[in-house]
């Protein structure tokens, strides 16, 4: 899937880091939008559709947990990758227990930061790809044992 046609939201409270990194995934060719807190995110998926959330975990008001807790709890497809410069080992893999596709610390490298989007994006294109080729075969997965 081409870049250009890929849409990320960037969640953060820190507007220098939602422009820096809205700028390097611009460059790359990703269509950017941003949101300066959860309340802010939650209203925009209202109206927007996007393929990739970058979310912060440390924010004022609701936290990126919270908020990832309850995008899974209303089946979120969307790929979600946490940032943060304040988290623990435990932050990390209670996000990945949620769902979260991967956690990136801040400062953020730039390498690291564009290889997850597009591994983040490749692994959620396949998840389509295989669940339209089992609607489209009628392919049941059985228990097994």
């Amino acid at each position: 899937m081409e870049a250009a046609r890929l849409k990320i939201l960037i969640v953060d409270d820190e507007p220098d880091i939602c422009q820096t990194l809205a700028d390097i995934l611009e460059d790359e060719g990703y269509q950017v939008q941003t949101a300066g807190s959860a309340a802010a995110a939650e209203e925009f998926l209202r109206d927007q559709m996007v393929d990739l959330v970058l979310l912060d975990i440390w924010m004022p008001g609701e936290d990126g947990i919270t908020l990832l807790r309850r995008w899974a709890d209303a089946g979120l497809e969307q790929p979600v990758v946490m940032m943060s410069g304040h988290a623990t080992i435990e932050t990390a893999v209670q996000a990945t227990k949620l769902g979260a596709y991967d956690f990136v610390e801040k400062p953020l490298s730039l390498d690291k930061t564009l290889l997850t989007v597009a591994h983040a994006l490749e692994a959620s294109r396949l998840q389509r790809e295989n669940r339209d080729l089992r609607a489209q075969t009628g392919w049941v997965e059985r228990p097994s044992g």
